[in-house]
């Protein structure tokens, strides 16, 4: 059975990738009826898009590591900027 957009909080990272493995598994079933198949398929492009998005916002949150001008081998962590023409 498919599940439907829920609004207001969205499903962690770990719960929609979990899902997309159960979906993945579900789809390998060789007697599963083309409807299911495109109803999971639809949910799983969907999961795999959100993951995705996911993923990007976690980047923009990483800490870079530089190293500080004049001092080798020290590093300091410095916030991640996007660039400007990113899709975030």
């Amino acid at each position: 059975m498919t599940r439907a957009a829920k609004p207001g909080k969205a499903d962690s990272f770990e719960k929609n990738l979990e899902r997309l493995d159960a979906i993945v598994h579900e789809l390998e079933d060789a007697e599963l009826p083309l409807e299911k198949a495109l109803q999971l398929y639809e949910e799983g492009m969907q999961l795999s898009a959100v993951c995705q998005q996911q993923l990007q916002e976690a980047e923009g949150r990483v800490e870079i590591l530089l190293k500080k001008p004049g001092q080798p081998g020290e590093r300091t962590p410095e916030p991640f900027e996007p660039e400007e023409n990113s899709p975030l």
